[in-house]
């Protein structure tokens, strides 16, 4: 399924202009693929480095890249099952003290990620063609279930962009 940036909200548009793939799949494969990559080459010394003074550290980041994907896949699979609830936003700046990421091995996240990121494709391959293009309101914003895969793959890719140039280029 191909994804009309017209219709992502602005903000969303940010990570979505990342994505180099037309088809839905091939970008969450692909992203998924290179964002575990990244996460391989981080250096456990280097796991807490903050970029700067208030920043997350790479884990917080990797526990945030976690924690999107999976809201932003649960929302597609209300809209994708017709729901027509208005959903709420989410804080991110909230979840990042509670995700234990100092709690947790860079391998255990790499695992985490593996492993969300396959089921999440599995989700979106088990969409009908209508389902993809439903549409639901959240963080009231009108998305569609394909713009939110594209969004999972734009936030993925953008994060680790961040990660690159800001935490292990340092």
């Amino acid at each position: 399924m191909l994804l009309n940036l017209e219709t992502i909200p602005h903000f969303y548009k940010n990570y979505v202009k990342h994505v180099e793939e037309t088809d839905l799949l091939q970008a969450l494969r692909i992203s998924g693929h290179r964002a575990l990559e990244l996460v391989h080459t981080i250096q456990d010394p280097k796991k807490d480095f903050q970029y700067a003074a208030g920043k997350w550290t790479i884990r917080e980041v990797l526990c945030h890249m976690i924690d999107a994907e999976r809201i932003f896949a649960y929302r597609a699979l209300r809209f994708a099952r017709n729901d027509k609830t208005a959903l709420a936003g989410w804080e991110e700046n909230d979840y990042a003290p509670q995700a234990n990421a100092v709690g947790r091995s860079l391998q255990k996240i790499a695992a985490e990620m593996a492993h969300l990121r396959s089921a999440t494709i599995d989700m979106f391959e088990g969409f009908t063609p209508e389902m993809l293009v439903r549409k639901g309101i959240a963080n009231n914003n009108e998305l569609s279930v394909v713009a939110l895969g594209f969004i999972i793959a734009g936030h993925e890719t953008h994060h680790c962009s961040i990660l690159q140039d800001r935490y292990l280029s340092a």
